[in-house]
Formats: C-alpha cells, sequence, structure tokens
C-alpha cells in the first residue's frame, strides 16, 4: 500500500526530501565559475542534466533563499559563462570538499587543491583533474517558486565546447566502464556506475 503527499499540505523540507530520495541516482554538476571580481568559484549541484542536443544544452539549478544568490548563480548572471566538470570516483573527494558553504571571496580551486584551467571559448575555469569539462554561455534563468528558503533558478547552458580525457574515448562514445561517474543520491549517499548492464530496444 502506498501513502500519498499532497504537495500541497506538506512543507518544502518534507518535499525536498521526497524529491531527492526518488529521484535517484542524479548526475552532479560541478559548476566551475568566475566572479565579476574574478574569484574563481567551484560548486557541485545535484539538480543537473544534459536536455537538448541542438543545440548542446545542460540546465542546472540552485536555491535563492529569500532571494540571495548563491556565489554560483551571481557569478554566471554578471558573466555569461560557466563550465560543467563531470565528477569521477578520482575527483569524488576533492567534489566534496567544494560543496562546503564558504565566503564569495574563498576560490574553492585552492581549498580542494584542484588545478585550474581556464576554457579555451569561456571566461571560466575548468577543473584538470576532470576527465571531461563543457564549456557553456548561459542562455537563460529561470526563477522557480516565490520568494523563500527553497525558492530556486534554473540556470540554462548552451555547450560551446567539450574537452574529454582520451583514454575513455572511442571515437565520440564514451567507455563509461573507463568514466567511473559518480552519481547522487538522498541525504549524504552517493553511487558509483560500475553495475552496468545492457539492453536492446523494441524495433
Amino acid at each position: 500500500m502506498k501513502q500519498s503527499f499532497d504537495a500541497a499540505e506538506h512543507d518544502d523540507v518534507d518535499l525536498y526530501k521526497l524529491l531527492i530520495g526518488l529521484v535517484v541516482p542524479r548526475p552532479i554538476g560541478w559548476i566551475g565559475s568566475r566572479s565579476a571580481d574574478g574569484v574563481r568559484n567551484l560548486a557541485p549541484f545535484s539538480f543537473f542534466n544534459a536536455v537538448a542536443a541542438s543545440p548542446p544544452t545542460v540546465v542546472f539549478s540552485t536555491i535563492r533563499p529569500h532571494g540571495h544568490h548563491k556565489d554560483t548563480l551571481a557569478n554566471v548572471t554578471a558573466t555569461g559563462v560557466f563550465t560543467v566538470n563531470i565528477v569521477t570516483e578520482e575527483v569524488i573527494d576533492a567534489m566534496n570538499v567544494t560543496s562546503g558553504a564558504y565566503e564569495s571571496e574563498v576560490d574553492e580551486f585552492e581549498v580542494s587543491g584542484l588545478t585550474p584551467v581556464n576554457g579555451s571559448v569561456v571566461d571560466a575555469p575548468m577543473v584538470a583533474e576532470s576527465k571531461a569539462n563543457f564549456e557553456c554561455r548561459l542562455s537563460q534563468i529561470v526563477p522557480i517558486g516565490e520568494d523563500g528558503p527553497m525558492a530556486a533558478s534554473i540556470v540554462i547552458g548552451e555547450i560551446l565546447a567539450v574537452h574529454v580525457d582520451e583514454v575513455i574515448l572511442d571515437g565520440t562514445r564514451i567507455d563509461q566502464a573507463a568514466l567511473k561517474a559518480v552519481g547522487r543520491m538522498g541525504g549524504p549517499l552517493y553511487t558509483r556506475t560500475r553495475d552496468l548492464f545492457s539492453l536492446d530496444r523494441p524495433s
């Protein structure tokens, strides 16, 4: 027997717990940006995905509690560009370090010990240790929800360039076993992507 939850009768925190526990595993958008003053920023977002191929487009969302923009949102709004860095087993601990709540003048690359590499197309930092990186130009920011602790903004970006470690490449196909991507589950839980299987689509 299923228990039903009417969204109108539950607070945002309860609904958030249901979402992050059920919409799993979620890919992690590790977003690199730079402030208008030139300070580098790096932060992970698990409300992230690829949503189109023509033009190649990604989205991520970030909360804006009571109208306050997180550093990533403020930076992307100011500069119009960002990078996405793929999170794998090799960099998961460093990614966790960058998830901390730091002051806006703090450079998460320095805190985590990661190597910043400036984009070749956009003026935003990439993670050298990541096996793949996207350089993105802001397409649109869509506010979601009324002003409050869980209000959010969806950031839509067009991919202008892709950088991929040759070790995981076969032409333009990605060796998933070699990629070793990590996904986000509910709460503090993450998942590896080693248990792979294939299915043939019906004709």
